[in-house]
């Protein structure tokens, strides 16, 4: 009885419904657990491609490395937590409160990969917050739903067919004609898969979340074919988009990928939502804006946190955002030319841009510049 008094309290008070909470609640553990998960994976990932071959080339050593499994097993008690969130709330409710997740992987970044965050990261991390809470606020309530075959019904409509048509082309677009080109070289190949096939899993997921609530609530779903349909198209959607998403992490940098992955996934899934469960349809345009600014609002953060991830005391560093095949496992490794003095042999090392320019004994008396640039030379004292 109390707790029923406490829950009343809580819809009164926040406007929100009692489903809408738990999906918020779920929802914001699963960030926790996915951000988590992101940092744990990139470094089994660095540490089995530095003794194999590497996820991004098609390697698979990463399933013999522990801490990839470890990351993955988080990954998976996150992904629990936003399927179970999907069931209660709206997608436009639960997607976008993903942004929690990259605030996460920054602070994770900065303590375990030991990269920086610049104070306009902070700014972009408080940003991200504000925009969740926007869309918090102003979520529309979940649609009642008596049976999977509802569900069934809104997926099979011919504006979601469509959808699904243009998605699933794209998609094998993709993977046969542009991962073999462009893959290693372009970040929105590999993402733009996940994306993708993200959208249908979110939807499949929801359907499935929605089943095996009735089910536990005493309405037997599993009776029904379209429950194990959706089971199927969850199971090979999300198989894709993992082998799509070790390699980006694995060819790309992580500040990169994770606020482009986010972006894409959210807006393609807020927009099969709107199509599929007509989300938009039990709000008025003030709330629809409300909920669009504060979307915008969290890419803003997202983006600045991307921009803002490689400064240090306002000098930004030209990270590259494809990853050396060679790179060391916690830092990127110098692309110099190592020269070595006659006189001394100590080895030096030449700045990008040396390639090309003649070196001349340093015993002979004649200088060596170290690029085309005029840059100091070295004089033998012998």
């Amino acid at each position: 009885m109390r707790g029923e008094r406490l829950g009343s309290w809580v819809v009164s008070y926040t406007g929100m419904s009692a489903d809408n909470i738990k999906g918020l609640l779920l929802a914001v553990s699963s960030s926790l657990f996915i951000g988590a998960s992101f940092i744990v994976k990139k470094k089994g990932l660095k540490k089995a491609g530095a003794s194999g071959v590497r996820a991004g080339v098609g390697g698979y050593s990463y399933l013999l490395e522990p801490l990839w499994w470890i990351g993955l097993i988080t990954m998976v008690v996150g992904e629990i937590a936003n399927f179970a969130a999907y069931a209660f709330a709206p997608a436009i409710l639960v997607t976008p409160l993903g942004a929690l997740s990259i605030i996460i992987s920054a602070v994770l970044a900065r303590i375990i990969l030991r990269e920086k965050l610049h104070m306009f990261g902070v700014l972009g991390c408080i940003l991200c917050v504000v925009g969740s809470t926007t869309i918090v606020l102003h979520a529309p309530a979940e649609r009642e739903i008596e049976s999977v075959a509802e569900v069934w019904d809104l997926a099979t409509e011919p504006g979601f067919l469509l959808y699904a048509a243009i998605v699933l082309t794209a998609a094998f677009v993709l993977i046969f004609h542009f991962v073999p080109q462009y893959g290693q070289t372009h970040i929105m190949v590999y993402i733009g898969i996940c994306s993708l096939f993200g959208s249908l899993s979110v939807m499949s997921v929801k359907a499935l979340g929605i089943a095996l609530k009735l089910t536990f609530s005493g309405m037997n779903q599993l009776v029904y074919p379209q429950t194990w349909f959706f089971t199927l198209v969850v199971v090979a959607c999300i198989v894709t988009q993992m082998n799509y998403l070790n390699k980006a992490l694995d060819t790309f940098n992580t500040a990169v990928v994770s606020p482009i992955y986010y972006t894409m996934f959210t807006s393609l899934t807020i927009l099969a939502s709107v199509i599929m469960f007509k989300d938009w349809d039990r709000q008025n345009p003030t709330q629809i804006v409300t909920e669009m600014c504060g979307f915008v609002t969290i890419l803003s953060g997202t983006f600045l946190l991307h921009k803002t991830k490689d400064m240090v005391d306002g000098l930004q560093q030209n990270l590259p955002i494809r990853i050396p095949k060679h790179a060391d496992e916690d830092a990127y490794e110098s692309e110099g030319i190592p020269l070595r003095s006659a006189a001394d042999g100590i080895p030096l090392r030449s700045p990008r841009g040396a390639e090309g320019i003649p070196l001349r004994s340093a015993a002979d008396g004649i200088p060596l510049r170290s690029s085309s640039r005029g840059a100091e030379s070295f004089r033998s004292t012998s």
